[in-house]
């Protein structure tokens, strides 16, 4: 799923990290996404990198000590002008204390001093370097100061130790940095609970009972969710692959697991929800929840056998028929307790005459605020990339049209924001 940034401007800074020339992968994730991306360095990041490389990666000239112009644009001031976020990434323990400190003593740095826009830092230092109560503080003192703190991995650090220090994967920095450009009011912080997948019915140890679900859209709309700053919780079947890792994702396999799970969810999504009039209120500790989304995109199975083996049972056992006794899982969208919370449905159909009217049936029959209907033309429609909706409500009929699945969960979101009234 390719995001799309085009129309942003991306400050990249580079501090003297071992791990600066993971910052040309991050600076090409920008620009593949449509990015425009200018990098600043420090004097210690050029023994690292080359500003000539990322001027051939980024086709703009790079701001360094040596290269600052008071006669462009290209200086400490100008530049963080025209960009609408600065992430630092590496950023080392020397950076970081001097960041929290106020300290400009190098061009990185005073650029940074000057920028107005949201800031990201993604440390990479020595495991005792981070852990140092000096450059502790200093990340609680940043984040304070409402940057973006994007926590490094735990691995073989360069210095042959193991620990917790190592820069954060070029994709989660992309993403970070990709919510923090793609931030929609709305979304930020709004609870929001994405089912996904086709659920997977025991037979016995080495079978099961499935759809042919793949499970992209769901996946496609717990990304555009989380980009937009929600608060989401993905309950999957599949994979979680081209996915943040801070995505909070909960693997299930059956329909049980899934109503359960989802019940859960709700629950926690439900918690700390006021009412409107408290909107208005002055006492501090009147805190105000939006209202919570369910969007309900897993392909449930409507069977389960009855009797799930423990082991593999034996075909020569079985003999030449083998006769499975099913009985209905339970009907989540049915079962969930929607008060409070809005609901959007999924609906595939392969009846072109009647699947609409199928469609709409659900928003009384379940319960429902609105519904995503799919019109398949056989099984060879699953797994694709594109997917066309029609969006029901009961004001009216909206078709969405048809695109990569990744703009058509924008765009769901987008006409499922009327819906909520706070």
């Amino acid at each position: 799923m390719q995001i799309n940034l085009t129309g942003k401007t991306v400050l990249l800074g580079v501090t003297g990290s071992i791990s600066a020339y993971k910052a040309c992968d991050l600076a090409r994730l920008f620009i593949k996404a449509g990015a425009e991306v200018h990098v600043v360095m420090s004097p210690s990041a050029a023994r690292f990198v080359s500003a000539l490389t990322f001027e051939a990666l980024t086709r703009n000239p790079v701001l360094t000590g040596e290269s600052e112009s008071w006669s462009s644009a290209l200086n400490h001031i100008e530049l963080g002008k025209k960009c609408d976020a600065f992430v630092i990434a590496p950023a080392t323990a020397n950076s970081l204390n001097k960041l929290s400190k106020g300290i400009a003593d190098n061009i990185l740095l005073q650029a940074a001093l000057a920028f107005e826009g949201p800031m990201l830092v993604a440390p990479a230092a020595n495991t005792q370097m981070l852990k140092n109560h000096y450059t502790s503080g200093s990340l609680k003192m940043l984040g304070v100061n409402d940057y973006t703190i994007i926590q490094p991995q735990e691995k073989l650090l360069a210095c042959g130790d193991i620990g917790n220090g190592a820069l954060a994967d070029p994709e989660n920095i992309f993403f970070e940095t990709a919510r923090v450009l793609l931030k929609d009011p709305f979304w930020t912080d709004r609870r929001v609970v994405v089912t996904g997948g086709g659920t997977r019915e025991k037979i016995d140890d080495v079978r099961y009972l499935s759809n042919y679900s793949s499970g992209k859209m769901a996946k496609a709309i717990a990304l555009s969710l989380y980009l937009r700053g929600a608060d989401v919780c993905y309950l999957t079947t599949a994979d979680k692959e081209g996915l943040p890792s801070s995505l909070y994702t909960i693997d299930v396999e059956s329909a049980q697991e899934m109503l359960e799970y989802t019940q859960d969810a709700i629950r926690v999504a439900k918690k700390g929800v006021m009412s409107k009039a408290s909107m208005n209120s002055s006492d501090p500790r009147m805190l105000i929840q939006k209202i919570p989304f369910l969007f309900m995109v897993a392909a449930v199975s409507d069977f389960r056998p009855k009797f799930p083996q423990n082991g593999k049972l034996k075909k020569s056992a079985l003999g030449e028929n083998w006769s499975l006794e099913l009985v209905q899982t339970p009907d989540i969208l049915a079962s969930l307790n929607k008060d409070g919370i809005r609901t959007v449905a999924f609906k595939a159909e392969m009846d072109a005459q009647n699947g609409l009217e199928h469609a709409k049936a659900l928003l009384s029959q379940k319960e429902v605020d609105a519904v995503c209907y799919n019109l398949l033309k056989n099984s060879s429609s699953f797994g694709t990339e594109e997917n066309e909706i029609t969006f029901v409500t009961e004001n009216g009929i909206q078709p969405l049209g048809r695109s990569d699945k990744l703009t058509l969960a924008g765009t769901i979101l987008n006409v499922s924001k009327s819906l909520a009234d706070d």
